[in-house]
C-alpha cells in the first residue's frame, strides 16, 4: 500500500457524546406547526421523538463500530484529505468501483450492499459478479477534510476520484452514483479517462424537448409534475445551501436538534414511506447518518457543494458507457428518450418497482441487483 494512503478509524471522544446528549436537553423548541402535515417541514413532534431518541436511547458506539468493521483510509488529494472505506473482494478476478454518496447522505447508505457486491457467492450471487469497492467521503462531509478555498465542485472532486483510483493502482474501474454522487460520477463519465470502463447512476438528469412535450405520456406528466413540485415547494433547502451556506451553517453546528430536523425532513420527503421516514428507514439508520453531520460538523461545509455546483449539476452529452436506474421515489425520474440525449452510450437502462432517492440505503437488494446487471455488459 502507498505510503500516502494512513489507515484510519473512527473514535469519536466521549466529551463529544456527552456534549451532545447536553445540547439535546437544553433544546429551545419552536412553536408547534399550524397545519396537520409536513408541508411547513418537520412537525414539532416529530422532531422532540427523534431527539429525544437520540438523547435517551441511541448508540453511538454501535454505528462506530459497524463502519470501523470495514477497513478505512485516508490520504491527501489536490491539498485535501480524502477519507474512503476500500473493501477488496476475496474473488480474484472482481471489477473495482468507486461509489458515492450526495446530501444529506453519507457512506453509510453503502453499508448494506457491501457484503453482496463484494462477496457475491456468500449472499446469492456468483463469482464473476463481484467488486472490489472504494467509497470514498465527498469534500467537507463526514471524515474528509473541509475545503478552505473554493472550487471544490463537481469535476475537481471527480479528477480527485480518477486519482484515488490510480493510487490503489486500480487500471481499470467503474463507477456509481446518486444525488451528489451521480453529479461526480457524471462529471467523471465528462473526463472520459481511459481506466474508466463506464458509469451508473440512479438519479439522472435530463430534460424533454419541445417535440417531447407535444406527446407526453401519463408516467411522463407525472415526472414533470414532481420536478415542478419539487422547485416549487421542496427545494428551499437548495436555495438555501447554494447561496447562503454559511449562514445557515451557524444553526447546524449549534443545535443537534437543528441538524436532526434538516435532515429528517428530507428522509420523510425523499424516501418511498407511507407516510413516515421511518416506512423506509429506521430510526437508527437515520440517526447514524445524522450523527455523522453532527459528530464531524459538516452542516456548512457539506451545504458549501450546493454553492460550488448546483447551476452545473445538468449534465452535457456523454459517450461514456453509461447504466441509469429511476427509482419511483426519486426525485427527478427522466424518460429513457431524455436520458439517452444525455447519455448516448446507454448499456442499460431500469425502473424499479420500489425506492426513493437513497437507493442503497432502501432497498440494498433491488440496489444491488441493478448495479449487478448494469455493469455485467462490460465485464
Amino acid at each position: 500500500m502507498s505510503k500516502l494512503i494512513k489507515p484510519f478509524k473512527i473514535d469519536i471522544p466521549q466529551t463529544q457524546l456527552d456534549d451532545l446528549k447536553a445540547r439535546l436537553a437544553n433544546t429551545r423548541w419552536p412553536n408547534k406547526e399550524p397545519v396537520d402535515d409536513w408541508s411547513q417541514g418537520a412537525p414539532l413532534n416529530a422532531v422532540q421523538s427523534l431527539c429525544d431518541y437520540w438523547q435517551n436511547q441511541y448508540d453511538w458506539r454501535r454505528c462506530e463500530r459497524e463502519i470501523n468493521a470495514h477497513p478505512q483510509f485516508t490520504t491527501e488529494i489536490d491539498g485535501l484529505e480524502i477519507h474512503f472505506l476500500h473493501i477488496r473482494s476475496p474473488h480474484e478476478n472482481a471489477m473495482p468501483m468507486i461509489m458515492t454518496h450526495g446530501w444529506p447522505g453519507s457512506i453509510l447508505e453503502f453499508m448494506k450492499v457491501i457484503g453482496p457486491l463484494t462477496n457475491p457467492t456468500a449472499h446469492g450471487g456468483k463469482a464473476e459478479d463481484a467488486f472490489h469497492l472504494v467509497i470514498p467521503s465527498l469534500p467537507g462531509y463526514g471524515f474528509s477534510g473541509k475545503p478552505s478555498c473554493t472550487g471544490w465542485g463537481l469535476e475537481r472532486i471527480a479528477k480527485a476520484w480518477i486519482s484515488l483510483m490510480a493510487r490503489l493502482e486500480y487500471a481499470e474501474f467503474v463507477a456509481q452514483g446518486g444525488d451528489w454522487g451521480s453529479g461526480v460520477t457524471s462529471a467523471i463519465g465528462h473526463i472520459h479517462p481511459p481506466q474508466c470502463l463506464a458509469i451508473h447512476i440512479n438519479m439522472a438528469l435530463a430534460q424533454p424537448s419541445e417535440e417531447d412535450l407535444a406527446s407526453l405520456s401519463e408516467r411522463d406528466q407525472k415526472a414533470l409534475a414532481d420536478i415542478q413540485y419539487y422547485f416549487d415547494s421542496d427545494s428551499g433547502y437548495a436555495m438555501i445551501q447554494k447561496s447562503r451556506p454559511q449562514s445557515v451553517g451557524y444553526g447546524l453546528a449549534d443545535s443537534p436538534a437543528a441538524q436532526a430536523a434538516w435532515i429528517y425532513e428530507k428522509f420523510h420527503r425523499w424516501t418511498d414511506n407511507n407516510g413516515r421516514p421511518e416506512d423506509a428507514l429506521t430510526t437508527d439508520q437515520m440517526l447514524d447518518d445524522i450523527s455523522i453531520y453532527w459528530l464531524t460538523n459538516s452542516g456548512a461545509s457539506s451545504a458549501r457543494l450546493y454553492w460550488e455546483s448546483f447551476e452545473s449539476i445538468f449534465a452535457e452529452p456523454m459517450t461514456m458507457p453509461c447504466g441509469i436506474t429511476i427509482f419511483p421515489k426519486e426525485l427527478f425520474r427522466p424518460a429513457r428518450k431524455w436520458a439517452e440525449r444525455i447519455h448516448q452510450n446507454l448499456i442499460h437502462w431500469n425502473e424499479v418497482e420500489k425506492g426513493g432517492h437513497f437507493a442503497a440505503f432502501e432497498q440494498p437488494e433491488i440496489f444491488v441487483n441493478e448495479v449487478r446487471s448494469c455493469f455485467a455488459k462490460i465485464r
